[in-house]
């Protein structure tokens, strides 16, 4: 009787596990923060949620457990709601007006040409909105979409419009799954699914979480059962899955990882460097940004898989600003991964850190771009 419990427990477990290590999404539940939340911050909170940011000026929340009562669960200061799964959720204006706000992350590799994928994701409304909208999609893209204002994220792209001239031109995303704008999303003592398949062109790399539509196109509606409060349409969000469904005989079902420099076995031999390419911090600052994690996470897992590998972290700046803060400044950035990767299980034994400031530029420092890519972190192996 007891082995017959232990194989039926077992095979209704399987499929959550095999979809748990399957998921692309990085911290899909939002379980994994750098600290408790404290606050509703006008400039957002997603710094201290693992692998999330959000990728324009308009802000987001997270809530844990955890936090204060302006920020906990399942009661705080936007509305009420048990997480769908675990302990933290986050948080969004979807929203009644052109106030957009997004979740945004790069995933764990890029998606594959020709292949089918499913992506799921819960939403609750908050019951303090004064309206409910419909049209809360999930969009991928193969370059970190993002922009400064806090309106509605579009793609922008500079276009020659003749006689030398150049023009920003603005066009709506069309998300890979979006919820039906005929069945607005007004449930707000339940979680509510989102899921639709779609065929990946090739090299997805970010997942955007919100709303993608305008006003007059987002399904509005005034429920009745509301305890309006907040000034629009405010979501709970919670439990993130992509998944790969199926690939054409013909088509792999990776998307070739030859570029990452993380994983070229030719590399990875005493005395090389590695470039880490999406590492960020705060402006003039030693702060690691949300949008580095993912990196991150790469560079744990080949020092997990080498358990011998020991490893200099070196941080660069372009030449704005004088010698000796350059210098201090990549000292402090360099300090900032390796407490990093310690904070995460890697052994300090194995890390060592040095800053170089300007003194080592792999590019012009003429141009913008070439001081952007001056402004680094490197990693050399010092044994494997």
């Amino acid at each position: 009787m007891r082995h017959t419990l232990l194989i039926t427990l077992l095979m209704l477990l399987t499929p959550l596990l095999l979809a748990q290590q399957d998921n692309l999404v990085y911290n899909p539940s939002f379980e994994d923060y750098l600290s408790c939340p404290r606050r509703i911050e006008a400039t957002g909170q997603l710094t201290i949620v693992e692998g999330w940011y959000q990728p324009t000026g308009g802000s987001a929340d997270y809530f844990n457990r955890c936090g204060t009562p302006t920020c906990s669960v399942p009661r705080n200061k936007m509305g009420y709601q048990q997480p769908h799964s675990g302990n933290g959720y986050c948080g969004i204006y979807c929203n009644k007006t052109e106030y957009r706000e997004y979740l945004q992350t790069e995933l764990r590799q890029p998606l594959a040409a020709g292949c089918t994928y499913r992506l799921t994701f819960y939403v609750s409304l908050s019951e303090y909105s004064t309206c409910a909208v419909a049209t809360m999609g999930g969009l991928l893209t193969a370059y970190r979409a993002e922009d400064t204002a806090r309106c509605m994220l579009t793609h922008r792209e500079e276009r020659e419009i003749g006689a030398g001239m150049r023009q920003v031109i603005s066009t709506t995303f069309i998300p890979q799954v979006q919820n039906s704008i005929d069945t607005p999303l007004t449930d707000w003592r339940r979680w509510t699914r989102i899921s639709g398949t779609f065929t990946a062109k090739g090299g997805e790399r970010f997942l955007t979480i919100g709303n993608f539509a305008t006003a007059t196109k987002s399904g509005i509606t005034v429920p009745d059962s509301l305890k309006p409060q907040l000034t629009g349409a405010y979501y709970f969000i919670d439990d993130v899955e992509l998944v790969l469904i199926n690939c054409p005989p013909d088509k792999p079902k990776t998307a070739p990882a030859a570029d990452d420099p993380l994983f070229d076995p030719a590399k990875l031999t005493t005395g090389s460097t590695i470039v880490l390419r999406n590492i960020f911090f705060d402006f003039d600052k030693s702060t690691l940004l949300q949008k580095s994690f993912n990196e991150l996470q790469k560079l744990i897992a080949l020092l997990e898989a080498h358990p011998h590998m020991k490893i200099m972290v070196v941080g660069h700046t372009d030449n704005q600003g004088s010698n000796a803060y350059n210098q201090r400044l990549s000292e402090q950035r360099a300090n900032a991964v390796v407490e990093y990767l310690v904070m995460k299980g890697i052994d300090g034994r194995r890390l060592k850190s040095k800053g170089r400031g300007a003194y080592e530029p792999i590019d012009v420092n003429t141009t913008e771009q070439g001081r952007a890519n001056n402004r680094r972190v490197e990693v050399k192996i010092l044994n494997m």
